[in-house]
């Protein structure tokens, strides 16, 4: 038994001995392999010369007269190098990184799907070189390595910091072109009008470029797609057509996704004001209610923006801008009977004193040092209730006097302010807590029909009360609900979930369609 055992323990040392040489043979094999032999370039390996690679590059940057920003940052970027040969991004010695082909099959995938153009990225030009130096056909393609290689490393970094800025930050800058769109009208100095007043992050390129070095440059890439429910419909909507018209469209809603804005989030109570839809959605997270707006006309565009109502107001007095004094105001100059009429009232800002009608001069309207209002209730051009929320352009939500206005297909025709449809029936979405007497107090004072005994009782012991009613002239939102101002000619409607279109009602899609065209599919 013992010398069983012991014959057993002979043969594991002899196969152990005989690995183990097997292994050291290996070793030598693979020490011994020439760098040709390690290298994916084979032969061409020893055809690299830095000197040659470093005059490719600059040859490719002289030519570069690209104006994008991403496009500035990489030249720059390649410019500080000091010695292209020894830090390459995308390749070694040893072959191209594996990175590259993924950003190619990322590249292939992603931008058709986001309605753009793949020459915009060098995706033809990177397919090309990449296969050129995958099957080394250098020299039956009459090409040179030490100029390939310099012009793929170059182009997949571009594409990469294109994509990834534009996808994480937009391709365009919004607040620099609304805002520099068109001048404020009736105003003598020419200072533009802001549009667009949500706060956006500018694109870091630095930031990006620091990541072609990460070891998860993959998945940063991956990530840098948009997120969010708006975007993923627009997405599955490019998805399912063909027809190039559409397929513009909604590649230029999908760039309005990228762009950082403040933006509802799930399970929020919030206010969705689509101007290019001229439609108010009342969102929360168990019911949506949709009315239509009229918002501003086109010579008085509706700013974009994000806010939170804080209090509405029933039967308020309409203070005048200075804006529509100076167009709809100066030519009643001394026309007692038009104001009387529309029971407008004229008050020394400085005394507070009310002036007659007769007594002012249009000079002096168009001062500034008086105020023109509108008593509130019946006529008054804000309606019966109007909805606050901060902001630098004096708009608001607001009930109107002129309810046909509803029926119009095309309803930008305000100052900037957005009249409601249906504003009882926000005032009780702003105030979910509201007891009954609360909402029948509201009715009352905005001479609704009152829904309860004690509001019918009221009524009729006040009937012969000055009217409007004013049982409630101001009532706080608590907590304030957020409102958001936006322009989407395509966009999932909240209460079906399906992709609606619209008309370019501002002609924001042919301003965004000249900044973007050289990056839309064509």
């Amino acid at each position: 038994m013992a010398e069983k055992r012991q014959r057993s323990i002979i043969r594991m040392v002899i196969m152990a001995i005989a690995l183990t040489t097997i292994l050291c043979a290996c070793n030598r094999q693979a020490s011994e392999q020439t760098e040709a032999e390690q290298s994916a370039f084979a032969h061409y390996v020893d055809s690299l010369n830095s000197q040659q690679m470093e005059q490719a590059l600059q040859i490719l940057l002289k030519n570069d007269t690209s104006s994008w920003k991403s496009d500035i940052t990489v030249k720059q970027h390649y410019a500080d190098m000091n010695d292209f040969s020894t830090s390459p991004l995308w390749f070694t010695r040893l072959g191209v990184k594996p990175e590259a082909d993924s950003l190619l099959a990322i590249l292939r995938r992603e931008l058709p799907l986001a309605g753009l153009d793949s020459t915009a990225f060098h995706v033809p030009q990177i397919a090309a070189d990449l296969q050129v130096t995958h099957q080394l056909a250098f020299d039956s393609l009459g090409l040179n390595i030490n100029e390939v290689l310099p012009r793929l490393d170059y182009h997949l970094t571009k594409a990469f910091v294109r994509y990834c800025t534009g996808q994480r930050y937009g391709f365009m800058r919004p607040d620099r072109t609304f805002n520099k769109l068109e001048y404020k009208p009736h105003t003598k100095d020419k200072v533009f009008a802001r549009l667009f007043d949500y706060g956006i992050f500018a694109p870091d390129y630095e930031e990006v470029l620091r990541h072609l070095t990460d070891e998860h440059l993959i998945s940063y890439i991956q990530e840098s797609r948009p997120q969010g429910k708006v975007y993923e419909a627009l997405h599955q909507r490019m998805m399912s057509t063909n027809d190039s018209k559409e397929r513009q469209k909604l590649a230029l809603n999908m760039e309005r996704c990228r762009w950082q804005l403040k933006i509802p989030f799930t399970g929020e109570r919030n206010i969705i004001v689509n101007i290019a839809a001229q439609q108010l959605w009342v969102v929360s997270p168990d019911t949506v209610i949709n009315m239509r707006i009229c918002c501003g006309a086109v010579t008085n565009k509706t700013p974009l923006l994000c806010s939170e109502i804080s209090h509405m107001q029933v039967n308020p007095d309409w203070i005048v801008p200075q804006n529509i004094i100076k167009t709809d105001f100066l030519h009643h100059e001394g026309d007692s009977a038009y104001f009387a009429r529309n029971r407008y009232y004229i008050v020394e800002r400085s005394t507070g004193d009310t002036l007659r009608p007769a007594d002012v001069s249009a000079e002096e309207m168009e001062s500034g040092l008086l105020r023109i209002g509108q008593h509130g209730g019946e006529g008054n051009s804000l309606g019966r209730i109007v909805f606050r929320f901060a902001n630098d352009f004096g708009i608001y939500l607001h009930d109107t006097n002129n309810r046909k206005a509803f029926d119009r297909e095309r309803r930008t025709l305000s100052h900037g302010c957005i009249r409601v449809q249906k504003p009882f029936e926000l005032a009780c979405y702003l105030l979910p807590e509201a007891d009954e007497w609360l909402l029948e107090r509201m009715r009352l004072s905005m001479d609704i029909k009152p829904e309860t005994e004690r509001g019918t009782k009221y009524l009729k012991e006040h009937e012969k009360d000055t009217r409007p009613l004013r049982l409630i002239t101001y009532q706080g939102v608590s907590p304030h609900v957020p409102v958001y101002i936006i322009y989407y000619t395509m966009y999932p409607n909240p209460i079906t979930g399906e992709v609606d279109s619209w008309p370019d009602l501002y002609n924001y899609d042919k301003v965004m369609y000249r900044e973007l065209h050289q990056l839309l599919q064509k």
